[in-house]
């Protein structure tokens, strides 16, 4: 499978919390980056870059397992991740500015998407009729 490649659209979910009960007027910090997307990662991890320009908060350390073993990762408050209209709210955790931006399966689930491969890029779940829908079990 070739590489993935999505624009996805970011938002403090605190600035846009504070905002949307008035508690402040100024608007959201948002950026709009690219992201590779990685079946295998589990959540959505970004440049410290990215984060920095979001003004997320550090919430605590974890190990992360990596294709080169156990690495201590930077655990920040949560953004809403918007892809092709679809969007969902998500922890982020960190990664060096040389790798790149990763939206993994648990956001690509929740957003209801499946990876086409053949066309390298990320399509409604066919399952549902290419609409958005959350299963709960």
């Amino acid at each position: 499978m070739g590489k993935v490649i999505i624009k996805i659209k970011l938002t403090n979910l605190f600035d846009l919390a504070a905002q949307h009960r008035k508690h402040s007027t100024a608007k959201p910090r948002k950026v709009e980056v690219d992201a590779l997307v990685d079946t295998g990662a589990t959540g959505l991890c970004l440049k410290r870059s990215v984060i920095r320009a979001l003004g997320l908060e550090k919430l605590e350390t974890i190990v992360s397992e990596t294709s080169n073993g156990p690495v201590q990762r930077a655990f920040y408050e949560p953004v809403r991740l918007e892809v092709q209209g679809r969007y969902g709210d998500f922890n982020v955790v960190d990664v060096a500015e040389n790798v790149t931006n990763l939206v993994g399966q648990i956001p690509l689930e929740f957003l209801d998407f499946v990876v086409d491969s053949k066309k390298r890029n990320l399509i409604g779940n066919p399952e549902h009729g290419g609409q958005q829908m959350t299963e709960q079990y």
